[in-house]
């Protein structure tokens, strides 16, 4: 038999198959159908009608039901897909009563506000839109700018929330955790020698191999003078310089109280994802069964959350013994305030000594803000009570991601001088993350990031 062909059916639009063998009176109908398209498609319309219940079907019209005259009689064979007539169209597929009315266009959702434009010269290279929330403890919003209910992945941003799970599964006592190793553990290292160091005693100390970690090594280590010494002495980096291996090494210690096992230890039906997941949900007041998945380019899961319930949990990490006791977070308090002091203590251990800006504004405001950022431009910032105040938190998120970091430093730094955080003393210790430079192969200045807006009290927006 010779193989099918596919033949265009004019009615529906679609392509049809046709066999080799076809019989006389299907050959007849096809050349029919070509003739005189309007009286078969009507043809088809009759014979797949049906009557309606309590109605007894009336004879059909031989004008309607004769089909062109052919060799033998024409076998019912409907048409597939049937195309039923509809006011304004003819049986054909022409439309023979004028145009379609234009269809409805959908709306065009607001464009985010402009945080921070790249100036070359005079001239606006690029621009980045993002949004800023700022909220109470309570989850009340005080200043915002753009949307706040924008959904996030929480990336990075998780870590000192997801830390809890040690911390009450005893792991401070049971592996005699110093602050600087909780630090890494809710932190973002650089992949320095100091992180490494401290990550090996840890995993000494628990009798757990760093071979088991499962973060890989892409993209480590983040600081650049320690990745130029290991590439000029042959070395490759191993699992342990990558910025999230602190966190994976919090994991195995859980795995290794538990006696979980370590194999598969980043996949979400793993004991010790299920907890870590648990513990996230507890702190951002929902449900295991709510929170909305995603895998972070480490290998874990990560958690969506909208940017105000983001800046809420940081607000809820800055002063963690405000937490009413009719709320359930307030159970999370105590390890919250372990993780709050422990990365406040020790900055460089969140991120780096070199050119990072959770560390650098930790050290500009030592024991007023504690910063952690998240992939895609996202930024969480803790403001301690002080002066009066009490705590809040700040979330940021840069739409395209951050443009190399220059957006979301930029950013960063005008959020924390608008909503009061920064005296003229630290605003220059951050001068170079405000305004992010552009050089040229001279090292001359010719470009920089400049953030402009407002932050705007809510109370305003509502007056």
């Amino acid at each position: 038999m010779s193989p099918s062909r596919p033949i265009p059916d004019p009615e529906s639009g679609l392509d049809r198959r046709a066999t080799a063998g076809k019989p006389p009176a299907s050959k007849a109908r096809v050349q029919a159908h070509r003739r005189e398209p309007e009286l078969v498609a009507e043809t088809v319309l009759v014979q797949v009608s049906l009557p309606l219940p309590n109605e007894e079907p009336e004879p059909a019209s031989s004008a309607l039901v004769s089909a062109p005259s052919a060799p033998d009689p024409i076998p019912f064979e409907p048409a597939t897909p049937v195309r039923r007539a509809t006011p304004g169209r003819s049986a054909s597929a022409k439309n023979v009563r004028g145009a379609r009315p234009p269809a409805r266009q959908p709306a065009i959702p607001a464009a985010a506000p402009i945080l921070v434009r790249q100036i070359r010269g005079t001239v606006a290279e690029s621009c980045h839109r993002g949004h800023v929330v700022e909220v109470a403890a309570d989850g009340t919003m005080e200043r915002v700018l753009g949307d706040p209910e924008t959904i996030v992945n929480l990336r990075s941003a998780v870590k000192p929330f997801g830390l809890v799970a040690l911390i009450e599964a005893g792991g401070v006592a049971e592996f005699d955790l110093s602050t600087a190793e909780l630090a890494v553990m809710a932190g973002s290292h650089s992949g320095e020698d100091l992180h490494v160091r401290t990550l090996q005693g840890v995993f000494r100390r628990a009798g757990v191999s760093q071979h088991f970690l499962g973060c890989g090594s892409e993209g480590s280590p983040l600081d650049v003078l320690t990745a130029a010494r290991l590439s000029r002495d042959g070395e490759k980096p191993g699992s342990i310089r990558h910025m999230c291996s602190g966190q994976h090494a919090s994991m195995l210690l859980l795995c290794r109280i538990n006696a979980w096992p370590y194999e598969d230890y980043w996949r979400s039906d793993h004991p010790v994802q299920v907890l870590y997941a648990a513990t996230v949900a507890r702190a951002f007041g929902t449900s295991p069964e709510l929170l909305v998945e995603s895998t972070d380019a480490c290998g874990v899961p990560t958690y969506a959350f909208p940017l105000h319930e983001v800046a809420r949990a940081y607000a809820m990490l800055a002063d963690p013994s405000a937490i009413p006791a009719t709320d359930s977070r307030s159970s999370l308090a105590e390890a919250l305030t372990r993780i709050r002091d422990a990365m406040i203590a020790n900055p460089d251990m969140v991120a780096g000594t070199r050119d990072r800006l959770d560390s650098s504004v930790m050290k500009a405001l030592p024991g007023r803000v504690l910063s952690k950022g998240g992939a895609e431009g996202l930024r969480g910032f803790s403001l301690l009570p002080g002066d009066g105040r009490p705590a809040r938190g700040v979330a940021l998120k840069i739409e395209d991601g951050g443009g190399f970091d220059r957006a979301v430093s930029a950013a960063s730094v005008e959020t924390l001088k608008q909503v009061g955080a920064l005296d003229p003393a630290a605003l220059r210790a951050l001068a170079r993350y405000h305004r992010p430079a552009a050089l040229d192969p001279r090292g001359e200045e010719v470009g920089e990031a400049v953030a402009e807006f407002e932050l705007t009290p809510v109370g305003e927006l509502l007056s």
